[in-house]
């Protein structure tokens, strides 16, 4: 019986190891999955970080090319009917 003792006791250590390497495996694989997390989150962070800044720089900063548009198009449009105008009453 002895040796049976022996093997049973050499066998629940080796289980043992088994378990506890498993169970490395599992804690790194875990550190590895929250290490990635941790990255996507703050580029996520970032991400919204600039576009509340882009939001609220569109909402404050004046557009002065819709402003240069409309006096450009009111000068072309007055000059093109004027000339329409005169050509017609002379025939």
């Amino acid at each position: 019986m002895n040796k049976m003792d022996e093997l049973k006791e050499l066998l629940n250590v080796n289980v043992a190891k088994v378990n506890e390497l498993l169970n490395k495996k599992e804690a790194e694989e875990e550190k590895k999955k929250s290490k990635t997390l941790c990255i996507f989150a703050v580029i996520g962070v970032i991400a919204a970080i600039a576009a509340v800044a882009y939001g609220i720089y569109r909402f404050f900063a004046p557009d002065y090319l819709d402003d240069f548009e409309d006096d450009f198009e009111d000068e072309l449009e007055d000059d093109f009917f004027d000339d329409d105008d005169d050509d017609v009453t002379e025939d």
